[in-house]
């Protein structure tokens, strides 16, 4: 028999054992499975040495075992850091006004949207608008106008309608 038929038939015949095994010490049948394959590529690296040992599924079986402890170990530690940083701070949730304002800008054109938001957002002067999004300097003046315009419509809207679901 060749040496990758003996392993093959090493692995066929105590594969399974092997993963009861880990599984009834560790509790996870993934943790066990994916620990056992870990151990059966290290005995195949290994095989000329592991196979002439008087019990190599002994040999796999620790290592199985010690990397599920490993694991375990690494898992415990994160847990004691993670347990160091404290509790997280809770993010507050967005501002009423940030919505209405954002929902309102979803409901412009897309071009009113972006030069309003270039303009009041990252305080870019008309000229420079103009230039980036290559508008004549009247297109971009005509759309922060609509654009205003329309914003204070649907801001007013949305006020009028908080204020009578509040009344209601």
């Amino acid at each position: 028999m060749t040496r990758p038929d003996e392993f093959d038939a090493f692995y066929t015949a105590t594969a399974r054992r092997v993963v009861h095994h880990v599984y009834a010490l560790c509790g996870d049948l993934a943790e066990a499975q994916d620990a056992v394959q870990e151990a059966y590529a290290r005995a195949w690296q290994r095989w000329s040495t592991v196979g002439s040992y008087e019990d190599p599924e002994g040999w796999v079986r620790t290592v199985a075992w010690r990397l599920t402890a490993n694991r375990w170990r690494s898992l415990r530690r994160w847990w004691a850091a993670r347990s160091r940083l404290g509790r997280e701070t809770p993010v507050p949730g967005p501002n009423p006004d940030r919505v209405a304002l954002l929902a309102a800008l979803r409901r412009l054109p897309e071009a009113q949207r972006r030069v309003v938001v270039l303009y009041h957002l990252q305080d870019l002067p008309v000229a420079e608008i103009a230039r980036v999004t290559g508008m004549p300097v009247g297109t971009v003046k005509a759309y922060l106008s609509r654009a205003r315009a329309a914003l204070a419509i649907l801001l007013d809207d949305d006020e009028k309608e908080e204020s009578h679901v509040a009344h209601s």
